[in-house]
C-alpha cells in the first residue's frame, strides 16, 4: 500500500556558539541545527526516530521514507558541522542533538529514539551516557547541558568510534608526516611483497605501528598546540591550527577477508581502491586541527567512544549491521553489543549480505527497517 509521506524541515535554536569554528557568518548567526522530518501526511506519529552522526547530511537519508511508513516521525538530522569535520568538538555535536531532542519532545513526540549511523556510534551512546549520569567538563561542560536523556537507541551500521576506525585505517607504512610518500616496504600492504593473507606476525606488527602513527600525531599536536598558544606566539589569540593527515585507508581488512571475516567485497572502500582512497583529498581524517584531532580521531584523547559509555546505558538498544558492509564488520557490531551491559534490553541483527548504504538492495533496506521499527514500537509502545 502506497502512502503520502509529509517532509518538513525542522530548525531548532542553539546556544551562540563560543569561538569560530564555522567558515560561515551565515551559518553562525543563525545558529539553528536542521532536520529533516518525515511522516505519514496528516498524522503525529508518538515516537521521533532520529538518525544522527558527527558530520554527515543526514536530511535526505535513505532510511528516512521507510520509517516514515512504518509509523514513525523519522529525522535526518545535522550537527553544526555539517560536511565538515576539520574543527569538529565531539561534545558540541552532543550539544546540538540536545537541542533537536528538546524541540522534538516540545513540539509533540511523546519518545524519542536516537540512531547513530555510520559514525554516529560516536555520539550517540555518548549522548544517552551523559544525559543520564553527565561526567564530562572538558572541552565542554556537559553537566551543565542539561541533556535529556531519549528513550532507546538504535546502532545502524555503525563503528564503535571515529578514534578506533581512524586508528585501524592509519598508513603505518609512512615513515613522515611531511613526506607521505616515503613509505616503508616493510610495513606497506601495498607492497607486493606482503600478500594476503598476512601472517598473524605481519598483522600484530601493522597494527602495532598503526597504534604508534596515532600516538605520535597525537603528542606532535599536544606540543605544537602548547607552542602556537604560549604567550608572546604570532599571532596572538591563534588557538588551534588545520593540518593534513595523508594515508588514511591501509585497513589489512579491506585486502585480507580472513580478518574479522564477513561477507565484504575485499579490495574495494566506500569511496574507490584503498590505494586512492588511502591520498584521496574528500578522504577520512584528511584535513584536521589540533585540537579536533585530539578531541576524534586521538585514541588517547577523544571522549567519543562508544565502548566507553555503552556499560553506563540503561536504555534499550539494537545493533543492526549488513553482513557486507566493507567498512563496518560484525566483529564490531558484536563488541558493541557486548558492551550494552546494563541495557534493560539488547538486541543484535544482521541483514545478510546488505551493504553500507544498502546501494540497490530494496529488498533488504526493507529488511533492515522492519527490524529497527518492529525494535521501536516494542519499547516505546
Amino acid at each position: 500500500m502506497t502512502v503520502d509521506i509529509e517532509r518538513n524541515l525542522l530548525g531548532a535554536r542553539t546556544a551562540a556558539h563560543a569561538k569560530v569554528e564555522i567558515y560561515s557568518g551565515v551559518a553562525r548567526l543563525a545558529r539553528t541545527v536542521w532536520g529533516a522530518e518525515q511522516k505519514i501526511k496528516g498524522t503525529q506519529p508518538k515516537t521521533a526516530v532520529m538518525i544522527c552522526h558527527p558530520t554527515a547530511n543526514f536530511l535526505g537519508h535513505y532510511a528516512l521514507p521507510g520509517l516514515a511508513e512504518r509509523g514513525l516521525g523519522a529525522v535526518g538530522f545535522t550537527t553544526r558541522y555539517v560536511g565538515n569535520d576539520t574543527s569538529l568538538i565531539m561534545e558540541n555535536c552532543l550539544l546540538d542533538m540536545g537541542t533537536m531532542v528538546d524541540h522534538l519532545y516540545e513540539s509533540g513526540y511523546e519518545k524519542v529514539v536516537l540512531v547513530g549511523n555510520s559514525g554516529g556510534a560516536s555520539i550517540v551512546p555518548f549522548y544517552q551516557a551523559q544525559a543520564l549520569n553527565p561526567s564530562i567538563t572538558k572541552p565542554v561542560d556537559l553537566t551543565t547541558a542539561g541533556l535529556r536523556p531519549v528513550d532507546a537507541v538504535v546502532l545502524f551500521n555503525a563503528h564503535p568510534s571515529r578514534a578506533r576506525l581512524c586508528t585501524e585505517w592509519l598508513d603505518p607504512a609512512i615513515r613522515d608526516e611531511a613526506n607521505p610518500f616515503d613509505r616503508d616496504p616493510a610495513l606497506d600492504m601495498f607492497n607486493p611483497a606482503n600478500t594476503a593473507p598476512f601472517s598473524a606476525e605481519f598483522i600484530a606488527t601493522y597494527r602495532a605501528a598503526q597504534f604508534a602513527r596515532n600516538r605520535r600525531i597525537s603528542a606532535w599536536a599536544e606540543q605544537r598546540l602548547a607552542e602556537i598558544t604560549a604567550p608572546g606566539h604570532f599571532p596572538q589569540g591563534l588557538d588551534d591550527l588545520a593540518f593534513v593527515v595523508q594515508g588514511t585507508a591501509a585497513d589489512l581488512r579491506c585486502l585480507d577477508g580472513d580478518i574479522d571475516p564477513s561477507d565484504r567485497e575485499i579490495g574495494v572502500t566506500l569511496w574507490c581502491s584503498p590505494q586512492g582512497a588511502n591520498y584521496m583529498p574528500a578522504g577520512i581524517t584528511r584535513v584536521t586541527t589540533l585540537r579536533a584531532w585530539l578531541n576524534q580521531w586521538s585514541l588517547d584523547h577523544t571522549n567519543a567512544d562508544s565502548l566507553r559509555w555503552l556499560p553506563q546505558i540503561t536504555t534499550p538498544l539494537q545493533v543492526v549491521l549488513g553482513t557486507a558492509d566493507p567498512t563496518v564488520l560484525p566483529a564490531m557490531a558484536q563488541q558493541m553489543y557486548d558492551h550494552a551491559t546494563a541495557s534493560t534490553r539488547r538486541e543484535l541483527k544482521y541483514v545478510k549480505g546488505a551493504t553500507h548504504y544498502f546501494e540497490n538492495q530494496p529488498e533488504l533496506l526493507t529488511e533492515a527497517l522492519d527490524a529497527v521499527a518492529a525494535f521501536i514500537h516494542d519499547v516505546c509502545g
